[in-house]
């Protein structure tokens, strides 16, 4: 039996402050403070007035607000204009808008799809 709330989309509020890690099959959206790790199957956003201190990974993950850990994402990784990094990044794509402060590494590779290179 397929479950549809899956997809659904997870918030942690402004103003909340969460202790812990976050898994979930969907989605999820960040606008108060984490102290933890997320990991979504799907998208992860930190909003603007967002925190996390902890890794983040999802198939893409959007920060407009401020990161201390490791980001990880399959496919793309978009810092936000008011975005403050810091830590390394893991990503086959990556967008970074003027404003946006990073320090930290990054790593980008392609996914392989098993023909040659030349």
């Amino acid at each position: 039996m397929k479950n549809d709330a899956i997809k659904d989309v997870n918030l942690v509020g402004e103003g909340t402050v969460v202790e812990g890690k976050i898994r979930s099959q969907g989605s999820v959206r960040i606008d108060g403070k984490l102290v933890g790790d997320v990991n979504a199957n799907e998208s992860v956003a930190i909003g603007l007035h967002g925190e996390v201190e902890g890794n983040v990974s999802g198939k893409n993950v959007t920060v407009g607000g401020k990161v201390h850990g490791t980001i990880t994402a399959a496919e793309k990784v978009v810092f936000e204009g008011k975005s403050i990094i810091r830590g390394d990044v893991r990503a086959t794509r990556l967008v970074v808008d003027e404003g946006s402060i990073f320090d930290g590494k990054i790593s980008m590779a392609e996914k392989t799809s098993g023909e040659n290179r030349h």
